[in-house]
């Protein structure tokens, strides 16, 4: 995994072209006047969440996370995104967009299909805060714009559920083209499932064939230096939603049998098990800092039976309750003297 973000290159230039000077951004974050300007660019979370909240700040424009989500990738030349656009379906473009993402930095798209909908979320896997509601808005108005323009007609998700408080209510259902749940209990873009199966307008099997070699080869690579237990972690945490992934079920992520999964793991120290534990206290944590979800919630989706079977397990992680745990960290992100 990624520990860092790649900043897009052409990010100065789509912000002045929005009359939002990047020279004041990078000031109001606190970061070095030239970042913008170099070749690569690679920042830490913390800083990456910074230069989203400042643009927030110093543009004043609720829209502007549509906006600079919504620019056409074609234009951009983000192999990633043209890798999405010439794929056969939506479907497939969003398998693509969760597979090749960890590529660019420490995030997962997670994909959640049930009989009439899919959920698509962006877990941020090494933040200590909460993401900046512009960068929320930059992604799912990113996904959409893929999708609008691959099918070549319009779309609408099925509904938006936003973690904050209602407000510019017209401008995201404009955007959108779907009602907007607001004081939800996480961010989501909603899909039909019979959405995913449409055709794209844009799909490109040469352009398929040269670009996604590279990206499986860059992933390969890093699948190379990357262990076992890390790789079967992220499985597991991508599995994790309202059920307990069995090995069986990672062994088939990883394209191995679950007797060779189970001797390696083995070798490496490590039980199967011990590894399920260590993915759901790292999301047990996440969820606790970074959504509202009550504690029988939280047990649901890291596939606990119930509520009492997650809060002894928290208990023998962390030596308190997940509720007073929750408490002592939201406590930490108080000012001093502010109550």
């Amino acid at each position: 995994m990624s520990q860092r973000f790649r900043v897009p290159t052409q990010l100065a230039e789509s912000l002045r072209q929005l009359g939002v000077s990047p020279e004041a951004v990078l000031a109001h974050a606190g970061l070095p006047g030239y970042l913008l300007r170099q070749p690569r660019i690679m920042v830490l979370t913390e800083e990456f969440f910074a230069i989203w909240r400042a643009i927030s700040e110093v543009s004043h424009d609720p829209a502007i996370g549509l906006k600079l989500g919504s620019v056409d990738p074609a234009e951009v030349y983000d192999p990633i995104s043209i890798a999405t656009l010439c794929a056969r379906s939506f479907g497939d473009s969003l398998e693509r967009m969760a597979r090749y993402k960890q590529l660019t930095c420490p995030e997962e798209i997670v994909l959640r299909r049930r009989a009439s909908e899919c959920t698509v979320q962006f877990r941020w896997l090494l933040a200590q805060d909460a993401e900046p509601a512009l960068l929320v808005d930059l992604c799912f108005a990113w996904v959409l714009s893929i999708a609008r323009r691959g099918i070549g007609e319009p779309i609408a998700p099925l509904r938006l559920e936003l973690d904050r408080p209602a407000r510019n209510r017209q401008i995201f259902e404009k955007f959108f083209g779907c009602g907007i749940r607001f004081d939800a209990r996480h961010n989501a873009i909603v899909f039909r499932t019979e959405d995913l199966h449409r055709p794209y307008r844009t799909y490109n099997a040469e352009m398929l064939s040269m670009l996604a070699p590279a990206l499986e080869e860059e992933l390969n690579r890093r699948v190379a230096v990357e262990s076992l237990p890390d790789r079967v972690r992220g499985s597991v945490r991508r599995r994790l939603a309202g059920q307990r992934p069995s090995v069986r079920d990672v062994a088939r992520d990883l394209n191995m049998s679950a007797r060779t999964l189970q001797r390696r793991l083995l070798e490496s120290g490590l039980s199967f098990q011990q590894v399920v534990e260590s993915a759901r206290r790292e999301l047990a944590r996440h969820y606790l800092v970074h959504s509202p979800l009550e504690i029988g919630e939280t047990a649901y989706l890291l596939g606990y039976g119930d509520a009492n079977s997650f809060v002894r397990a928290f208990h023998e992680w962390e030596g308190v309750p997940p509720a007073h745990w929750r408490e002592a960290q939201r406590g930490k992100s108080i000012p001093a003297g502010v109550q």
